[in-house]
């Protein structure tokens, strides 16, 4: 259509292709009938539903599709940094996902997606310490929190709601737009500003867009191996063989 521009429909189709639908998988999840090639062709308009579905499911900011603005990203709720997916066990019970250094690459870009995390092993902590909240486990990449967390090692982080809810004396596992990273937080007095610390010595602070937050898990537990790093397979057997013995001595624990 005349008022339907090149560059929209060239960041209509870059958002599609980001997020590795089809036309008609993206037909269906935009509520559009068949597919989006029409769209993508220039013969049909976005309408304001599918603006709407963009915002809602991607964040993608409306002045950025017409071509009015160079931020792609917005969020509908500023301070929202709950997860965006809960996992559940067999038993609708929600459970602990492990997201190892090679699956953390793609969390940013699979972070609404339920099916994604069905190929990461997931457990269930019968402690006290892990109830009532949702857990997550990270493996830790680099040294930039050395001397408390070696390259490797696990973290456990505990959900965040909100950025109000962060304070300046604990570590957390933040999922960016591209990235997951370990680090403690520091608020400016511009909300929209947060500062990224390390407890390495040898890394600088540096500052952050609040809107980049897509999830916040705080730290508060860790579990350390002796990891071989060519064995990717053999860090999950290890951890899950760790984390069966200690469900196993919790539960023998109860029982006596």
């Amino acid at each position: 259509m005349e008022d339907q521009t090149a560059q929209t429909i060239k960041r209509f189709k870059e958002i599609r292709e980001d997020q590795r639908y089809t036309q008609s998988d993206f037909a269906e999840v935009l509520g559009i009938k068949n597919s989006t090639a029409d769209i993508e062709r220039g013969k049909t308009k976005i309408s304001g539903q599918v603006v709407t579905k963009l915002l809602q499911q991607f964040g993608i900011n409306p002045l950025w599709l017409f071509g009015e603005s160079t931020q792609k990203i917005i969020q509908l709720y500023p301070n929202d940094v709950a997860p965006k997916v809960v996992t559940v066990d067999t038993n609708t019970n929600e459970n602990m996902v492990l997201v190892n250094i090679k699956a953390a690459a793609g969390y940013p870009q699979n972070i609404q997606d339920p099916t994604w995390y069905q190929q990461l092993p997931a457990f269930d902590i019968p402690l006290p310490e892990y109830r009532n909240a949702s857990y997550r486990g990270f493996q830790v990449e680099g040294d930039s929190m050395l001397p408390s967390l070696e390259p490797k090692e696990w973290v456990i982080g505990k959900a965040i709601g909100t950025l109000a809810e962060v304070t300046t004396h604990a570590i957390y596992v933040l999922v960016l737009d591209d990235s997951v990273m370990v680090k403690k937080i520091k608020k400016n007095e511009n909300d929209a500003l947060l500062t990224l610390i390390s407890l390495n010595p040898e890394y600088e602070p540096y500052t952050i867009e609040a809107h980049q937050v897509k999830e916040l898990w705080e730290v508060n537990s860790k579990l350390s191996f002796n990891i071989d790093t060519n064995a990717d397979q053999t860090n999950i057997k290890q951890l899950q063989e760790a984390m069966i013995a200690l469900t196993s001595e919790v539960r023998n624990l109860k029982g006596a």
